[in-house]
């Protein structure tokens, strides 16, 4: 593996943390214009992943078939973060499909939402399969293996008819056939490919004329503009994946262990990144970065992530101890 600095920590003037990882931008053909670390570096996609695992339900029409709302089935790409919203649009949903919370497959979770989870303690809701980030994404996949003719409750196997369709779409989003498989958190199975592809699965998200399956081709055409419309169902109040998302210009997804991709739909350009180390708060940072770089920064979307002060090192008493400064320059 190839990787190199990304982001320097320094607390007042003395170096104290050095994260790596990799970066990689791709024009509208796929091609590589920007790299730090080894564009053809194995890496997981994890939640990155999830827009592009909706996109089979979408190209069946399976959202219209059950009367899901064009909020509703946000959900299906996004890792929720347990508000009170979330939790309607997965009980109406399932209601309307006829799926219950026990047939998903993750152990019982609590809010990632600290507000939301308050909330459930006071009122002594106890923890549940619903609250789980990832309960949309297995919605979506119990409405495809049943339509794909298979058991539901098999949703989550790694030889389900619904995980086969799943990895044929990562393929051709992605562009590759190099794609490894492994077990995710949730315990469905998880995607590994060219760290170079997450950027050009995004990039046709953003571009999907570049899409060769007309399918799906016509499903991310529906669907991104949901995203954009119900941001909030990408994961919460104040979260990364919800203020990007809310960039007209600009559709993006990250995933555990610090991966995660973007695009810019006017520019036609696509974006991965990852720490090494598994860092997620240098997410803001490295975004500004490379919008900056890209001359594509919005004074909305500037706003909203230097809110999360991406630079400023605070500790717990709100008082400023370092800095956060990048190691890379996007030039392109």
């Amino acid at each position: 593996m190839s990787f190199a600095p990304l982001v320097r920590e320094y607390r007042g003037d003395t170096l104290d943390l050095t994260h790596f990882g990799y970066i990689v931008i791709v024009d509208e053909n796929s091609k590589v214009l920007y790299s730090v670390g080894d564009p053809d570096d194995i890496v997981f996609y994890r939640s990155a992943s999830k827009p592009i695992q909706a996109l089979p339900v979408i190209a069946r029409g399976l959202d219209a078939k059950y009367g899901i709302s064009e909020e509703e089935s946000v959900i299906f790409a996004g890792s929720h973060a347990g508000e009170p919203f979330h939790i309607a649009a997965l009980e109406s949903l399932m209601k309307k499909a006829g799926l219950n919370e026990e047939m998903l497959v993750m152990k019982p979770a609590v809010p990632a939402y600290g507000p939301a989870n308050e909330a459930r303690i006071r009122a002594g809701i106890p923890p549940r399969k619903l609250f789980h980030n990832c309960a949309g994404k297995h919605c979506a996949l119990m409405l495809l293996q049943r339509e794909l003719g298979g058991e539901t409750t098999d949703y989550w196997r790694m030889d389900a008819l619904a995980q086969q369709e799943v990895k044929r779409c990562i393929e051709e989003i992605s562009e590759t056939r190099d794609v490894r498989l492994g077990v995710d958190g949730c315990g469905v199975p998880v995607f590994a490919v060219p760290i170079r592809c997450i950027a050009t699965a995004f990039k046709n998200l953003a571009a999907p004329e570049h899409i060769r399956d007309d399918s799906l081709r016509e499903a991310v055409t529906r669907f991104v503009p949901r995203i954009h419309r119900y941001p909030h169902m990408m994961r919460g109040t104040g979260y990364i994946c919800t203020e990007i998302n809310r960039d007209d210009n600009l559709v993006g997804k990250g995933g555990a262990n610090s991966v995660y991709g973007f695009a810019l739909k006017r520019e036609k350009i696509g974006v991965s990144f990852k720490f090494t180390d598994g860092t997620e708060h240098l997410w803001p940072l490295v975004i500004l970065e490379i919008l900056k770089g890209l001359g594509a920064l919005s004074e909305k979307t500037r706003k909203a992530f230097e809110a999360m002060h991406p630079y400023e090192i605070y500790n717990d008493n709100d008082t400023l101890v370092g800095r956060r400064e990048p190691c890379f320059e996007v030039k392109i």
